[in-house]
């Protein structure tokens, strides 16, 4: 039997990113693992509403969302764990400007640059509504066929309940292959 534990955000595990944004031509960054898709041309950075990286955000209305892999997550981690008001995290990723407009981290293996179309804000969050301008992907992390290979890539997953880091797993099957639904 199933137990009702209340009104819980379980949509976890999420994939764990680093966002960018320029301030006053250096950038600034934050670890965020509240990012999700809203549909084909649209995606969802959710920020607590405190962050400094937000006012940067609303200035420029650019970002960039960069996919964290191992190589990169211990920066990453030190990146969510300071405010961009107290401390200079400009020199915290080696990284180049994407079209004049959003930082892209060297290291990420994916890293999505966006204009922000519109804000959603909630009890404080603020949800950055994001349409997609670029996606620039390592030429390692790209299938014969040109798509991405997050087998290749390994993103770093996020776990909220209990805080932890998670590596990604096994292909168990293709999307729509289970043909009865049974066993």
């Amino acid at each position: 039997m199933k137990k009702n534990i209340g009104s819980q955000l379980a949509l976890y595990p999420m994939p764990v990113t680093v966002v960018g944004a320029m301030n006053e031509g250096k950038p600034t960054w934050t670890l965020v693992a509240h990012v999700g898709i809203i549909g084909h041309d649209r995606v969802l950075v959710s920020l607590a509403a405190p962050h400094f990286i937000n006012g940067v955000i609303k200035k420029t209305n650019k970002l960039s969302i960069n996919m964290v892999t191992e190589e990169i997550l211990s920066k990453a981690d030190f990146s969510g764990s300071v405010s961009g008001a107290k401390t200079d995290k400009s020199g915290l990723f080696d990284y180049e400007i994407a079209d004049g407009a959003a930082p892209i981290i060297k290291k990420s293996p994916l890293t999505m640059v966006c204009s922000v179309v519109d804000v959603y804000n909630t009890p404080n969050f603020e949800s950055f509504i994001c349409a997609i301008d670029g996606t620039y992907v390592e030429e390692r992390c790209l299938n014969d066929a040109g798509k991405i290979d997050y087998r290749a890539m390994k993103p770093i997953l996020f776990e909220f309940p209990t805080y932890e880091y998670l590596r990604t797993g096994d292909v168990i099957g293709k999307c729509l292959s289970f043909k009865n639904g049974v066993e």
